[in-house]
């Protein structure tokens, strides 16, 4: 039984290109991070979204005499979706706009990284805005996987 249940959690980590973990969501890239991150943008404006701030972590660390593999912020957000989950629980603010991180790992991989509306649901006791949240939850999912492949 242990065997079957480990087979079926392997198929699916093997067959899904984004896991969860620590409440974040991470979607491996076909692209380098700087692509990654102007893919991410484009998508964001193609749906309307308000893109912030681009933050370049790595060119920071490097001012500082810091070497830091590639890794890119974009501060993004939609008053329409973002709104709504305020007002199901205010507290939520300080978590939003949502933020996308494309970074490099130690084995030269890109990944995206943003935090999973359920960890945030979970976090803040959202209550009674599923429909909400499971909108917000396809479009990371989707521009994501948009940002991603090719």
């Amino acid at each position: 039984m242990k065997r079957v249940i480990f087979s079926v959690l392997s198929i699916l980590f093997i067959a899904t290109p984004a896991m969860a973990a620590d409440g974040m969501v991470n979607v491996l890239s076909a692209y380098n991070v700087e692509e990654t991150a102007s893919r991410m943008v484009s998508v964001l404006n193609e749906k309307g979204m308000t893109i912030f701030k681009r933050v370049n972590h790595s060119e920071g660390a490097e001012k500082a005499g810091i070497e830091l593999r590639k890794t890119e912020l974009i501060i993004f957000g939609n008053p329409k979706v973002g709104s709504p989950l305020m007002k199901c629980q205010q507290s939520v603010a300080i978590d939003l706009p949502q933020k996308a991180l494309i970074w490099e790992d130690d084995k030269s991989k890109v990944w995206i990284s943003y935090n999973d509306p359920r960890f945030l649901q979970e976090r803040h006791n959202i209550s009674g805005c599923e429909e909400v949240i499971l909108k917000i939850e396809k479009a990371l999912a989707g521009i994501s996987k948009t940002a991603s492949t090719k």
